[in-house]
């Protein structure tokens, strides 16, 4: 079978180029499964069926990222996160390198200890906006640190979206008959963490340390007058409980459960539970959905065997590990650039690269090392993802920082090139 009449590669041409078409990402692996199953000899009805059945390989994801979003539509409704974070902030005044690298810092915790995602953005950076105009901040610089913040926790610490995300990597290679464990992965993907330092580095210490000017159209807010209430007090134990019970049963939607039902007997009125919910589902369902559709899409790839077919052409291709590492890479930072999401990328890209690195004789810690990375590349940068949309949305506030130059751009330079010289380099060392 040649290469370009084969189902896998097709339906990936066709997800990624009505992607890139602007077409919705949900409709687009949809239509790209239909196309893969069509070509690999299912029918409309027997496709869209294999589809659903393999929906069930990220349902506890899907679980998990719905109950989270309730959670930081709970932990955002309080004074909490804006008392913690102004008070961080607040000492500062002259200090734009200290300034920047403060804010990676605090966005970290968006992603493991306090899992609210993008959901702080527009709660700490508009306020700071003229702080930012006072210290001469370049915000390329601050969406560095803000995409930082929301993409390298996820890669290497086991907790929040963490914990879901090198959980997916576990799940993924047992499901592709590579056998690993959550401690393994989190030791091998410590290397993107510090590919994604370095990245941070030069944005901060060197690409865009120079002074930036803007002008002040936002009047200045001060929370000196917030102060921590009964509730918030509360939202901390919730807070505390959820990241206790995910670590002690290692099961995340148990710790956002029980997290969740303190925090909505006492921070949230009964009669708005509804509400907070219908929020959280908003924030969150569709990366959940998106997730659930391309496990059924691996699943309709796997049924036509255009894996197998497509593992057997490209080992045949390529000629040696370090080409096979690049492509896989390329190939990787393409589709999730494409779709915006990593954590909907790896249930596809891990139905062809782990039969395809066990064909080239990577080891299992290669293996861990490439899927991680290529799913992750293009998180930053893509003009699609939660990362770089939220980072403008609040930078973005006043009309002065644009979303392709300001955040795209250099967030795709700064962390997209280390990540593909590290994981390339370490798949070839490991």
């Amino acid at each position: 079978m040649a290469l370009w009449s084969n189902p896998a590669v097709v339906a990936v041409l066709v997800m990624v180029g009505l992607s890139l078409a602007r077409l919705n990402i949900l409709l687009a692996i949809i239509s790209a499964t239909l196309v893969g199953g069509l070509m690999g000899g299912l029918g409309f009805v027997d496709t869209t069926q294999v589809m659903i059945n393999g929906m069930r390989g990220n349902l506890e994801t899907a679980l998990s990222y719905v109950l989270l979003g309730a959670l930081a539509v709970t932990i955002s409704s309080g004074n909490l996160m804006k008392v913690v974070l102004f008070r961080l902030v607040g000492w500062l005044d002259q200090k734009r390198t200290i300034f920047c690298f403060l804010i990676a810092f605090i966005a970290c915790f968006s992603q493991n200890l306090i899992p609210v995602h993008i959901a702080f953005i527009p709660i700490l950076i508009p306020p700071l906006l003229h702080l930012m105009n006072r210290l001469k901040v370049d915000r390329r610089a601050v969406a560095c640190a803000l995409t930082f913040g929301l993409e390298a926790p996820y890669m290497t610490i086991p907790a929040g979206f963490g914990l879901i995300f090198l959980n997916l990597i576990v799940d993924n290679l047992r499901q592709n008959g590579i056998q690993t464990d959550l401690r393994e992965v989190v030791a091998v993907m410590s290397i993107s963490g510090l590919a994604m330092l370095c990245g941070l580095v030069v944005a901060v210490l060197i690409l865009y340390r120079k002074p930036r000017f803007y002008e002040d159209r936002l009047e200045s807010t001060t929370h000196e007058e917030l102060k921590l209430q009964t509730k918030d007090y509360l939202a901390l134990v919730g807070i505390v409980l959820a990241f206790v019970v995910q670590i002690a049963t290692g099961s995340l939607p148990l710790g956002a459960f029980i997290g969740l039902m303190v925090m909505l007997v006492g921070v949230i009125k009964w009669g708005q539970m509804d509400s907070v919910i219908d929020e959280g589902v908003k924030m969150m369902a569709f990366v959940a959905f998106v997730m659930l559709v391309a496990s059924g899409f691996g699943e309709v790839l796997q049924k036509t065997h255009a894996i197998t077919d497509l593992v057997h052409i490209a080992s045949g291709a390529i000629s040696g590990k370090f080409a096979g590492a690049v492509i896989m890479l390329v190939i990787g930072l393409f589709i999730t650039l494409g779709i915006g999401t990593s954590f909907g990328t790896l249930p596809i890209i891990a139905t062809f690269y782990c039969p395809l690195c066990l064909a080239l004789g990577f080891d299992t810690k290669a293996t861990i090392l490439l899927i991680g990375i290529a799913a992750g590349l293009g998180d930053a940068g893509s003009p699609a993802s939660d990362s770089t949309i939220g980072s403008t949305t609040g930078l973005n506030a006043d009309g002065q920082h644009n979303h392709i130059y300001d955040t795209c751009i250099p967030t795709f330079l700064v962390y997209n090139i280390p990540l593909m010289i590290f994981g390339v380099v370490g798949a070839l060392l490991l």
